[in-house]
């Protein structure tokens, strides 16, 4: 009662009040269940996970006997609508290797948000403190063979999977594809919606379907900008 009281005092509403309980009990709750959920999983399916790493809703993790995963310290799992900011999230979680030899790994601080990665025979590697907006998707493979067209259906063409890595404090927008081979340099950023199929360098800014470098970030990217100020190109 003392604590209602004090936000009456303050001028906060009775429905601001049981709003903000609601959103802390569902945060609370939401994060409490999905980590426990997140670490009894793992360690039933031999994943390793960092201490202070936690999940908001449920993580699918399906390992292959021989490969392997591996969540950092303090990476933040998020599958729950509840927890996401910018937009819905169309699925949970999901890390997915397929073959011996294969490896995602998450970086110490890394935060997903419904991203889908999935590792055949390749390794998937996410830095540290990178952001992954809702509902990206990465992979290492094509998942068929190209040639000859007949043969999709049934060749999976592992001869052309390739490594992807992410580097430390990129900023991966929402919706977008990281393909095969390709790596993203430290500290860069991809637009919402962008397809990368090839390397980006690090600390610049790609975006695009296929998605192209635009320019190279700067401290002026952190600077609140004047009404009419153009950013440089």
């Amino acid at each position: 009662m003392n604590i209602l009281r004090k936000a009456l005092q303050r001028g906060l509403t009775p429905g601001n009040i049981i709003s903000y309980l609601c959103l802390e009990s569902m945060r609370l709750w939401g994060v409490c269940f999905g980590t426990l959920r997140l670490r009894c999983k793992a360690f039933l399916l031999g994943v390793a996970v960092g201490p202070g790493a936690r999940a908001h809703g449920p993580v699918g993790l399906l390992r292959w006997p021989g490969g392997s995963i591996r969540i950092g310290a303090g990476a933040s799992l998020i599958s729950s609508w509840r927890r996401a900011t910018a937009a819905s999230l169309a699925a949970p979680v999901r890390l997915r290797v397929f073959g011996p030899g294969a490896a995602i790994e998450i970086g110490t601080g890394a935060q997903l948000s419904g991203t889908s990665i999935t590792a055949r025979s390749q390794r998937v590697s996410i830095g540290r403190q990178v952001l992954l907006a809702p509902n990206c998707v990465i992979v290492d493979s094509d998942f068929h063979a190209h040639w000859p067209p007949e043969a999709r259906a049934t060749e999976p063409g592992m001869e052309r999977d390739a490594p992807v890595s992410i580097g430390d404090y990129a900023w991966i927008g929402m919706n977008c594809l990281i393909l095969k081979g390709v790596s993203i340099g430290e500290g860069a950023m991809i637009g919402a919606g962008s397809v990368v199929t090839r390397d980006v360098p690090p600390f610049c800014l790609a975006a695009g379907a296929p998605a192209r470098v635009l320019r190279r970030l700067g401290s002026e990217d952190g600077k609140t900008r004047t009404p009419g100020q153009r950013s440089g190109a």
